[in-house]
């Protein structure tokens, strides 16, 4: 008797073909022996649309679109209905013939690690009423090595169906959302005569929310003119600089603790410049800065942005390719730079396989030392998914386009880190008081180079390397100069940091007691969804690219100006994320969310 494999996609079954041994291609799945592999091309199913809830035929207007009506909303289903998608009919038939099949006595649930895709195969066994015993092939990787555990480590699919219900109950919210108001705001409109077609989604809404926020907080910037004083000391051992540090009770400084008025500043150069000080604090500690952790979604989403100008729907592609096409990394869409320890053993394999393949690499892979267990090792704080990270697989690296090696080589370098020391350093701080004025100098001298032998980009050390003194020690207070600078506006959005405010809206909200409950959530939207709530936001016109910046479109600041804060706040949004995640776990009942 033999299994049916029902994978996500055809590259998936494919790689589980590989490794069950020789297969023999027909319509739709591949034989291997007894088994058979078969494929989704992710969702097969949707739901129906609000017309098949309200019945009858539906007028449009001049330009063919629908006409939609007040007393209709709105609409909530008693009975959920879905259908197969036009282009999937073909696929889906195959597949429910397969499931009829008696010698094939055991189904296996391939779909890809996450809520959608427990869904998606689920779905279809429920569309099929499917009544064998079920399996999870539940991976993060496509190499074979990956491939092969999976396949020796079946769980039962009964495990998983949280899952499968948050999946669910996201849709249904989303639909409900999306459907009812966009209608209403879209008649709303039309009733006062603008007619503009308003789309109004769950997660969609509140980060477009965002970036009209910050680009209303950069018009409305007025820049102000402030002061630094940065002072030359010498010492007989040597000299250093420090900067100036206000009193509680110094005049001329604004909410935040800068100098605005230009007199004083000038008067506390003239008071300093030229005479004597004593050193009154000197401190030297030795510290450690810790490996960065490997790469989530949204941290390789920001890097790729910083660096490249790289937009998230590109990163998320270039990913999921290096994932399923190369094989040559594990899976994208986490949300998470923890790794398992089960798998700390796998290491002197991998940077074997990354050996063969970079010419590039091999002094830095030949320095790891694989008995270094860095802090991104932690079962505790890994979810369904763990950090990106190279797999075993070795092939040629030409097969990949720049962009894709220009991200595998991040996700390489960050993983061959986790193998040095920790970086370390001495870090010294000295305060010296000039006519009780006080100034302040900072300095570190490497120790220990450590994990950023392998990331050489993105780190510089500005601070001074600075002598060694001690309390009461006489200084010369060289020379003073005033620094002008003027404040500068919040940054812009690019799609890097547009999904970092995602993941971290908590940073966003004022009130306290949300943004003590926010902190501890998740943010709003996924690792999986933000990209293509970005995309979607951009397709409607509602946001746009701006070299490296996205920006609100006039279009994407009227939607948020006609609209309550109520669908604008990204708290009840957040919340109901938090459910979800709940519900990943059987808690709380999906009915009772919905």
């Amino acid at each position: 008797m033999g299994r049916l494999f029902i994978a996500e996609k055809p590259s998936v079954a494919r790689a589980i073909a590989a490794e069950l041994g020789k297969a023999s291609r027909s319509d739709g799945y591949l034989s291997c022996g007894n088994d058979i592999i078969t494929w989704c091309f992710g969702h097969m199913l949707e739901l129906a649309s609000p017309d098949e809830y309200t019945g009858g035929d539906v007028p449009r207007s001049a330009a063919g679109r629908k006409r939609w009506r007040v007393d209709e909303l709105p609409i909530i289903p008693v009975k959920w209905k879905s259908h197969p998608k036009e282009d999937a009919r073909k696929q889906l038939k195959i597949i429910g013939g397969l499931l009829k099949r008696t010698d094939l006595t055991e189904v296996v649930h391939a779909g890809d690690p996450d809520r959608e895709g427990q869904l998606l195969v689920d779905e279809v066994l429920a569309h099929f009423k499917n009544r064998k015993p079920a399996s999870r092939y539940w991976v993060s990787a496509q190499d074979p090595v990956t491939v092969r555990r999976g396949l020796s480590s079946l769980k039962d699919n009964i495990q998983f169906q949280g899952w499968a219900a948050a999946a669910r109950a996201r849709a249904r919210v989303d639909w409900l959302t999306g459907m009812n108001l966009s209608r209403a705001f879209t008649l709303a409109s039309e009733r006062s005569g603008a007619g503009a077609l308003l789309t109004i989604g769950r997660v969609q809404t509140p980060t477009l929310a965002l970036v009209v926020q910050r680009d209303h907080d950069i018009d409305r910037f007025v820049s102000v003119p402030f002061y630094t004083l940065e002072a030359t000391f010498i010492h007989k051992v040597g000299q250093f600089r420090g900067t100036w540090q206000p009193g509680e009770d110094q005049a001329g400084l604004d909410s935040e603790g800068r100098l605005l008025d230009k007199a004083i500043a000038d008067h506390l150069v003239a008071k300093a410049q030229g005479k004597q000080g004593l050193v009154s604090v000197f401190k030297q500690q030795k510290r450690s800065q810790p490996h960065p952790l490997a790469f989530s979604l949204a941290d390789i989403t920001l890097l790729g942005s910083k660096i490249y100008g790289l937009s998230a729907e590109v990163t998320l592609k270039v990913c999921q390719a290096l994932y399923e096409k190369h094989k040559l990394t594990s899976y994208p869409r986490t949300d998470t730079g923890y790794l398992p320890e089960s798998q700390f053993a796998d290491a002197p394999a991998v940077l074997a396989s990354l050996r063969s393949m970079h010419s590039g690499l091999e002094d830095v892979i030949d320095g790891a030392d694989t008995s270094i267990r860095s802090r991104t090792w932690n079962e505790k704080k890994v979810t369904a998914h763990h950090g990106i990270i190279p797999t075993q697989h070795r092939c040629s690296l030409s097969a990949l386009t720049d962009t894709e090696s220009k991200l595998y080589d991040l996700i390489v370098r960050r993983y061959i880190a986790q193998f040095y020391p920790e970086h370390q350093f001495m870090a010294t701080t000295i305060e010296v008081i000039v006519e009780e004025e006080q100034f302040k100098s900072y300095g570190k001298r490497i120790l220990v180079q450590g994990w950023r032998t392998v990331l050489v980009s993105g780190h510089s050390d500005k601070e001074q390397a600075l002598p060694a003194v001690a309390i009461k020690d006489e200084v010369s207070c060289d020379k003073v100069t005033r620094r002008d600078a003027k404040t500068k506006p919040p940054a812009r959005f690019s799609e890097g940091t547009l999904i970092q405010a995602m993941a971290n809206i908590h940073r966003y909200i004022v009130d306290p007691a949300q943004k003590k409950v926010l902190r501890e959530g998740d943010g709003i939207g996924t690792s999986a969804t933000r990209a293509s709530i970005i995309s979607e936001l951009k397709r409607r016109a509602y946001l746009e690219a701006s070299g490296k910046h996205i920006i609100s479109t006039t279009l994407g600041r009227s939607l948020c100006s006609a609209l309550p804060e109520v669908l604008k706040s990204a708290v009840s949004t957040a919340v109901n994320e938090r459910s979800l995640k709940e519900i990943e776990t059987g808690s709380p009942k999906f009915d009772a969310f919905l």
